[in-house]
């Protein structure tokens, strides 16, 4: 047990510093508004359960920025990202509810539900 828990604290310790190089690298992508480049570099993070790549990427399906626009996408992301207390993205996500259909508010939802069964016991980030 106790080379488990510090197996995975190695690991933790060994790739955070790549993750954050990922999320510089995409932020500096955004700011020079390669938004496609951005968003590569956030799917990765994000798909791993790191709630600011996931924030991001919600932020870019919303303004329609290397991806195309899709609120179904962005509820999607948000979500998740505030479900790990991004508490700006509970917000933007609860506010593009407001816009979306009934149907792409369930669509959404199921995403996030069947995200959240497949990754049962990533850590918040």
């Amino acid at each position: 047990m106790r080379q488990a828990i510090l197996g995975s604290i190695a690991f933790i310790l060994l790739t955070a510093p790549a993750l954050a190089q990922d999320m510089k690298k995409g932020l500096k992508a955004y700011k020079s508004g390669d938004y496609a480049t951005a968003v590569k570099e956030w799917r990765p993070l994000a798909e791993q359960g790191h709630a600011g790549a996931q924030y991001n990427l919600g932020f870019n399906y919303v303004q329609g920025k290397g991806v195309p626009e899709d609120l179904v996408q962005a509820y999607f992301w948000f979500d998740l990202a505030a479900r790990q207390g991004r508490g700006i993205a509970q917000q933007l996500r609860d506010g593009i509810a407001k816009k979306m259909t009934v149907e792409q508010v369930r669509d959404a939802r199921a995403k996030v539900s069947a995200w959240l069964a497949a990754h049962p016991k990533l850590p918040p980030r």
